[in-house]
């Protein structure tokens, strides 16, 4: 019986995506949608490929603001809101009591 040979090709996929994660790929692109030179539509396509240490350490951490993937972020909009309230609260309160 044979050995597969599908494991020289795997150990190549996983060192390749190491050093993509390690250094990070950016591919970039635009397309342009134009009839008689007037543009119509302009889209911008920009990709990163990076492991996260490599994105924080280039400056990049979106995604620890964005209340949907970070539950920090979502307590800390949380308490703003909840601040706000509090404040509009204590508003509504002093001028009745001025009332």
């Amino acid at each position: 019986m044979a050995e597969p040979t599908h494991s020289i090709n795997a150990t190549g996929l996983a060192d390749i995506l190491e050093r993509v994660l390690d250094k990070g790929i950016v591919i970039a692109g635009d397309i342009k949608i134009q009839i008689a030179d007037i543009d119509l539509l302009t889209i911008k396509i920009r990709l990163l490929v990076a492991s996260v240490d490599k994105a924080m350490e280039m400056g990049i951490n979106w995604w620890q603001e964005d209340t949907y993937l970070s539950t920090k972020a979502r307590e800390k909009e949380l308490m703003k809101q909840q601040e706000t309230l509090e404040a509009r609260l204590e508003k509504l309160e002093a001028k009745n009591i001025s009332e």
